[in-house]
Order: C-alpha cells, then sequence, then structure tokens
C-alpha cells in the first residue's frame, strides 16, 4: 500500500493519495490534476475513486475534472446534491482499492453531507482516518456554513458532537487522523500546525473530543468566537457542486503574455484589476499606479478570496517572470478564474518604458518607535487579526483588521500619512496598496512588523498582553 499525503501550506490544505495493487485512490484533491494523473502513472496504477469528504468552501476542488481525465467514480456521502454523476455513498460503504478499502462514515455537522473514510489494510485492520472538516488535529470544523432556514448553527454543532461520538471517538488508538486542513485555514478556529496524528492522542489533547464535555458546553465552544467566512466560501460551495471551466482552459487563459501597449490600456478599463504577486520588498520599491498587492509567497489565495470582493472580476497580473503560471494556478484554485494575462516581462517592462508608478515607503520598526515617543507619527495601524490584537499590542496603535479593509479606507483621511503593521509585514504592505489605491496619498509600512516591534527598543510605548491597556 501506499499513501501519501499531499500539503499545500498556502490553503493549509491536505490531499490523499492511496494505492494498492494497480488500483488508487484520490481524497479531496486540488483543482489541477496533472500532479495525481502522473503519480498514478509512475507507480502503474489506475485511479479508481475520487473521494470528496465534503463541499468544500475554501477552495475550488479538482474531482470533475479528473474524473473526465481517467475515468474514476467520484464517491461523495449523503445529502450530496450535484450537477454531475456521482456515486452517492450510504453510511458504512466499503470502497475496495486494490487490496486495500475504505469505509465510509457519515459525519455531518460541518456541513450535512460531511463524511469520513476509514481505511482497512489488506487484513481488515483499520490503520486510518481521513476526517475532511470533521475533526482537525486539536480542533473541529466550524457548524456555521451550512445553516439554512431550518438548520442553525447549533443545529450542525449538534450533528457534529453526535458524529465525533458516535462514529470517531469508537475507533482504536491507533489509527492515524489524516484531516481536510492544519493551521491557517478559516475553515476553524484553533487548528494545530501538525498535519496528522494518532487517534488516541486526540482523544488526549482536543477539546473536541473530552468525555466529560456535555453536547450543551461542546455547542457553546464550537460556535463561540467564529470569526466570519471570506465573502468567496458560498462561490466556492457553488462550484464544488457544479460543472466549472477545465483547468486548462483557466490556465492557457491566464497566462496570456501581454505587451506593454495592451497592458497600459488594460489598467484604465475599470472592468479589470491589475494584481501584483511580487515580493512586499518589490512592490514598495515601485509598482503600477493602483494596483493591488498580494504576495505568491504568503498566504495568497486565502487573501485573494478575502479581499477581492467580486469573485468573476477580470484580473491582469504583474508576476516575477518565470512564475506566472503559478500565480494564474493559485487563484483558480480559490475559483477566480477570469486571469486574462500578464505584463510580459514584469514591472522592469513598466518601469522600463518610463511610465508612471507608485511607491510605499518603508520604516524600520526602531524608526516607527522612535516617532511614537517623539509623536511626530500621528496615525498608527495595527492590521492584524483581533485575535493577535488581544494577545499583545502597543498601548497607542488602535486595530485595523486587513480582512474589514474596504471598509476602513473609508474612515481614513486621505492628506494624512498613515505608518501601518502587520505581524511579520506582509500583510501590512497588502493594507498599503489598498489605501494607496482609495486616494490615501501617505502610507508607510513598517518593515518586519510586530515581531520587530517587540525587539525593538521601547521606552514609553508599553505592549500588553489584553485588549485592555488600562491594565
Amino acid at each position: 500500500m501506499i499513501l501519501e499525503q499531499y500539503y499545500t501550506k498556502c490553503l493549509a490544505q491536505g490531499t490523499y493519495y492511496i494505492a494498492s495493487n494497480g488500483e488508487a485512490a484520490i481524497i479531496d484533491p486540488l483543482r489541477e490534476v496533472q500532479p495525481y494523473i502522473d503519480r498514478a502513472a509512475a507507480d502503474g496504477v489506475a485511479i479508481k475513486y475520487i473521494f470528496l469528504t465534503h463541499f468544500h468552501a475554501d477552495f475550488v476542488s479538482g474531482h470533475v475534472d479528473l474524473a473526465d481525465k481517467t475515468g474514476a467514480t467520484i464517491v461523495i456521502g449523503p445529502n450530496a446534491v450535484t450537477s454531475y454523476a456521482f456515486a452517492k455513498a450510504e453510511h458504512l460503504q466499503t470502497f475496495s482499492i486494490g487490496d486495500i478499502s475504505l469505509q465510509l462514515l457519515h459525519t455531518p455537522g460541518h456541513t450535512m453531507e460531511s463524511s469520513c473514510y476509514l481505511l482497512k489494510d489488506e487484513d481488515g485492520t483499520e490503520q486510518a482516518i481521513f476526517t475532511g472538516d470533521t475533526l482537525f488535529i486539536g480542533d473541529v470544523g466550524r457548524p456555521d456554513l451550512a445553516v439554512k432556514s431550518d438548520l442553525s448553527t447549533e443545529d450542525l454543532a449538534g450533528h457534529l458532537f453526535d458524529s465525533l461520538r458516535n462514529h470517531i471517538m469508537p475507533l482504536p488508538d491507533h489509527i492515524t487522523v489524516y484531516p481536510a486542513h492544519g493551521a491557517g485555514s478559516a475553515c476553524g478556529k484553533n487548528m494545530s500546525k501538525e498535519t496528522s496524528d494518532s487517534l488516541g492522542n486526540q482523544k488526549k489533547t482536543n477539546y473536541a473530543l473530552n468525555p466529560d464535555l456535555s453536547k450543551e458546553d461542546f455547542i457553546k465552544e464550537v460556535t463561540t468566537g467564529i470569526a466570519p467566512p471570506p465573502a468567496y466560501f458560498p462561490k466556492n460551495v457553488w462550484m464544488n457542486k457544479g460543472v466549472n471551466s477545465s483547468i486548462d482552459e483557466v490556465i492557457s487563459r491566464g497566462i496570456t503574455p501581454l505587451k506593454l501597449e495592451a497592458f497600459k490600456a488594460l489598467t484604465h478599463d475599470p472592468e479589470y484589476l491589475v494584481l501584483d504577486v511580487r515580493s512586499p520588498q518589490e512592490f514598495t520599491a515601485g509598482a503600477v499606479p493602483g494596483s493591488l498587492f498580494i504576495g505568491l509567497d504568503g498566504q495568497f489565495a486565502p487573501w485573494v478570496g478575502s479581499l477581492i470582493q467580486d469573485i468573476d472580476q477580470k484580473i491582469i497580473l504583474i508576476a516575477p517572470v518565470g512564475r506566472e503560471q503559478e500565480a494564474v494556478t493559485r487563484l483558480a484554485r480559490v475559483g477566480y478564474d477570469n486571469a486574462q494575462g500578464y505584463l510580459s516581462g514584469g514591472f522592469e517592462t513598466w518601469a522600463n518604458s518610463g511610465s508612471k508608478i507608485s511607491t510605499i515607503k518603508n520604516v524600520t520598526a526602531q524608526e516607527f518607535i522612535n516617532g511614537l515617543e517623539d509623536e511626530s507619527i500621528e496615525n498608527p495601524i495595527d492590521a492584524r487579526k483581533p485575535g493577535e490584537y488581544e494577545a499583545g499590542h502597543l498601548c497607542s496603535v488602535p486595530l485595523y483588521t486587513l480582512d474589514a479593509v474596504h471598509e476602513e479606507v473609508k474612515q481614513l483621511d486621505a492628506d494624512d500619512t498613515y505608518h501601518i503593521y502587520c505581524g511579520g509585514g506582509y500583510r501590512s504592505v497588502i493594507y498599503a496598496s489598498i489605501a494607496q489605491a482609495n486616494g490615501i496619498k501617505n502610507v508607510v509600512n513598517v518593515e518586519g512588523g510586530y515581531a520587530a516591534i517587540k525587539k525593538a527598543n521601547l521606552k514609553n510605548q508599553r505592549i500588553v498582553a489584553t485588549s485592555n491597556c488600562s491594565l
């Protein structure tokens, strides 16, 4: 038997490849499917099944493309409704892959079709469970994404409690838990950075599997403190229930090289968004005026989904030379299929043409602290998440979360200067690019963010571990 986890850090997402005696199965595939086809060919096996644990909200799955290219059968649990052919599996139904098998356990709660797949070896011994968003390492899936008029968040949380108690906790401690997501995903609250663990250890350490936790307390725990889901989530669910454009078509269109004149003309078309995916340092040094920065070397796809409000937005790219296809592929992973091309030669082409460029000033953490001390800095902004802010922040700096930037920039004065920082210097540049595109003339990025600020020579600026600076 071959079992391999393909973990995509940008999405904090795990896909699984399982093969035995000439046959293979894929669990929760990414949008781009060729790597699975290539792996199966290298192993000399045929992909027999494609299993979905649920209709994912945070990425577009490649199950339909993969089925079309391989002839494999798509399997989804009870309650699933789609516009394509699939096998609607029942609770405890078993599927053979070579000499091994996967048994579906229907575990509603995160969504009503959510299912886990229990792996049994050649001897029928239980070895692993693929839990989707039902059970994470250290957490469970949020129960607010499949709410309907007759099904509340609390109802879903109650189903999740029953699923965990009835179908997962009775399983033997030695089996390995393989979830669909890890730390950084918006599908849970406090997931571990680990991407697998023994079920026995999770029974000891995961609050949701505490046998002393009542159903009422469980519901209260999992429904408290849930951040609003990114706006693109409902569209991704809808796309995973239907037939979408082939990833090949999306990439082919997106990697169209555009000459300067054609690219420049599109920058003046309100239907197009210029997305710059270079590094924060490159963007602040010089960029196309009005462009949005979201760098490839950060949590690119989730921030695209959170900040580009129209999933059908036409996008043209400023990308590092040689990484254009990567950018288009990662956009497509979260359903942004309308990349229309990139500037041939990258930003250097723009700069060498003498076209107008925009810049963002950078200051060090120490320069920022000095400015707070002598009161030369009047408008600092902390662009982190509420949880980060509450864990520690500068008393004199208000929180303006990046997630809410489109509303928050309306509160800023176009003629004031704003110094912006985040955790490490990535999100602050995103925030600054959006502020600048909305007419805020003077934005300054604090290099290294809060991590660097904590190491700076602080005198009068207190860092507190609570949201109440009066303590």
